[in-house]
């Protein structure tokens, strides 16, 4: 029976891979530099994406930010139709996934500008609004990206029926 040992952050869930081997180490480097570029070129595209509605749809100081709790909402209804599409009805390539839902929609979606939208409503002394749109955008995306992965699940279903 071979060592038992407490498990390791980051580890392989492969139990024939030992990170105590140099070139098993490298192995895995080696297979993740595809994935990360591809989270990193479909994050670039995102944030792109995101700014460029910043740009036409500019949220005056103070204001309620709707760009970006639309931004979320039509991001995560996305991701919803995605998820559902990628693991219920494409075998996707190995890196669909981590390019366009963690990179694009990753990049796109921005739930630290939301914090940061939070922070300024706040600090300027508009907290019945700032807590409004934490509330609000929470709610929204949650909802949205439920509501979207069941409709596409049940467009499915109806166009296999």
């Amino acid at each position: 029976m071979g060592e038992v040992r407490p498990p390791v952050l980051n580890e392989p869930t492969d139990p024939d891979v030992d990170l105590r081997m140099p070139a098993q180490r490298r192995e895995l480097r080696r297979r993740q530099w595809p994935i990360i570029a591809a989270v990193a070129v479909g994050g670039a595209i995102g944030a792109c994406a995101r700014y460029g509605a910043a740009l036409m749809w500019p949220t005056a100081q103070g204001a309620f930010p709707w760009t970006t709790l639309w931004v979320n909402v039509i991001g995560c209804g996305i991701i919803g139709v995605f998820m559902v599409i990628i693991t219920d009805v494409w075998a996707a390539h190995r890196l669909v996934r981590p390019f366009f839902g963690t990179g694009v929609l990753g990049g796109f979606t921005t739930f630290s500008t939301y914090a940061v939208d939070i922070q300024r409503l706040m600090d300027g002394g508009r907290a019945t609004t700032g807590l409004l749109y934490l509330a609000a955008t929470m709610v929204a995306a949650l909802t949205t990206v439920w509501t979207t992965a069941n409709l596409t699940r049940r467009v499915i279903e109806w166009r296999q029926s």
